[in-house]
């Protein structure tokens, strides 16, 4: 069976928790959520037990020029339903608390955003490289990053 996103309803209701401060954008068919203010685990924890977002599928991330987007890909698999959950990160202190402890599935494409792009996972039981070799300097898929010719790196201040 093939999915469908949640619901406008569903998004308006979640849009309407006092206890978060989210935006989507209402002319896109599948709008991502960003969430701008709130706990975060608490918010995603409100998708998991509420909502039903039983697994989560993807993580990923964009490196902008002033901050970092780390991009949630959520899945109710009883209800066919799927969600896209974006938080922005300081470029200075890009770090955000794991979601391990909610979903455990996550624990490889964290440590793959730690290892490529520098997101600290707070509270990732085991947060170390993953990709790269342990003794590798900076993280390639950053925008700030310089490759040298013998496959070292090095990250520009």
């Amino acid at each position: 069976m093939k999915r469908s996103y949640l619901s406008r309803d569903k998004l308006v209701e979640i849009e309407n928790n006092p206890l978060y401060d989210i935006d989507f954008d209402e002319q896109l068919s599948k709008p991502p959520v960003t969430l701008k203010k709130g706990g975060f685990l608490s918010f995603m924890k409100l998708l998991k037990n509420e909502y039903g977002f039983d697994m989560l599928s993807n993580v990923t991330s964009v490196d902008y020029v002033d901050h970092f987007e780390v991009v949630y890909d959520l899945v109710n698999r009883s209800e066919y339903e799927e969600l896209m959950i974006k938080v922005f990160l300081k470029r200075e202190t890009p770090e955000i608390p794991s979601l391990m402890p909610l979903w455990p599935e996550v624990d490889f494409q964290e440590r793959e955003q730690y290892d490529l792009m520098g997101i600290k996972f707070i509270g990732h039981p085991d947060l170390r490289r993953i990709l790269m070799p342990d003794n590798y300097e900076g993280h390639p898929l950053r925008k700030d990053f310089k490759a040298n010719f013998d496959g070292s790196g090095e990250q520009s201040d």
